[in-house]
């Protein structure tokens, strides 16, 4: 008696999900890093096989991929699933994702309660944006009281590891006073920093603090290079 089509399909289905299991067992870390961070629409197929596998690095893949559409179709409530699993492995950039999805709705509703908890969790295991992200929670007291002073901190501590943004941001804080006493030398520095780490607002910034200073020609380079970076800048 032969199977159903739909039940062929099924158990070639399974069958190819078992041998992928098995190849990606034999993988040294190298060939699974490779592997992992190829096209998306190429190896949906492998990132999946891995991400049930309990790979916490495919899991952030996966949910990556269910959040943006790429190689799969797009499902937000199933990206916050793998982006869980693999914080639960005390992933540091799951975590920061965890609190994306509450900050912005992505498969759950908003919580900024919930976004500060995971935030500060990925925050405190160093990883760059979610020490940018918790500071910005802190500095505009969304789901945690407004704290600039502590803002400053881990916007410090996130430019220090050369993220860009928070590098911008602690400039302004510099400029402004906010959080800390006014330092427009520190502010001039950051701006600076973020302006070659290719950050539109760092350098949209850095050209007015150079035109402030009677530099018209760097400024204006540095106009341009703001200008052309707005309109191909992309939300992460």
């Amino acid at each position: 008696m032969s199977l159903p089509e739909e039940q062929f399909a099924r158990a070639a289905t399974a069958e190819a999900g078992l041998l992928r299991v098995q190849q990606l067992q034999r993988m040294n870390h190298r060939e699974l890093q490779s592997l992992l961070s190829g096209d998306a629409t190429t190896v949906a197929p492998w990132v999946r096989s891995a991400a049930e596998c309990g790979i916490a690095a495919a899991q952030l893949r996966f949910g990556r991929m269910l959040l943006a559409g790429q190689g799969v179709e797009r499902d937000a409530a199933a990206a916050f699933v793998w982006f869980s699993r693999a914080a639960g492995q005390r992933d540091a950039e799951a975590m920061n994702m965890m609190g994306r999805c509450h900050e912005n709705g992505w498969g759950r509703d908003v919580d900024c309660g919930r976004a500060a908890h995971w935030y500060v969790s990925s925050a405190t295991l160093g990883h760059d944006w979610g020490q940018y992200n918790w500071a910005n929670l802190l500095f505009d007291g969304r789901g945690v009281p407004a704290d600039r002073s502590q803002a400053v901190v881990w916007y410090e501590r996130a430019a220090r590891q050369g993220h860009a943004r928070a590098m911008n941001l602690l400039g302004r804080c510099h400029e402004e006073g906010w959080g800390c006493e006014k330092n427009l030398a520190a502010a001039f520095e950051w701006y600076r920093r973020s302006a070659e780490g290719g950050y539109h607002r760092g350098q949209w910034n850095h050209a007015a603090a150079l035109a402030d200073r009677g530099l018209k020609q760097e400024a204006a380079e540095w106009f341009r290079r703001a200008a052309e970076g707005a309109r191909t800048a992309t939300i992460p």
